[in-house]
């Protein structure tokens, strides 16, 4: 399995904004530089397995969530992963995934 680090970042930095942290509160927590998390968020720099586990107990959330974008400890995972990317859309859009949903449902 290859590692997307570019897709690694970006779920960094959906959790990290979540949690409404910006990018030098977690270069300071986890004593670093921001430069250093910039480039972990665009996925210039491959990031190792100890500061993506500083990072999950830091955002609280799953080293597999960050890794696959997947939770895989949870049955609703799905819920989570619909809600995130929902949010990111605008009316028009959400109104194109309720039709398809129901589509889909009634096929």
């Amino acid at each position: 399995m290859l590692l997307d680090y570019e897709l690694i970042g970006e779920r960094i930095k959906m959790y990290r904004k979540a949690m409404k942290m910006t990018q030098h509160e977690l270069s300071e927590k986890l004593d670093v530089s921001n430069v250093y998390i910039s480039r972990i968020e665009r996925g210039t720099t491959k990031i190792n397995l100890e500061m993506l586990y500083k990072i999950s107990i830091i955002l609280n959330v799953s080293i597999s969530l960050l890794l696959t974008g997947v939770h895989q400890e949870s049955d609703l995972y799905l819920d989570i992963e619909f809600a995130n990317l929902i949010s990111q859309c605008d009316k028009k859009q959400r109104k194109l995934i309720y039709e398809l949903i129901k589509v889909v449902i009634n096929t």
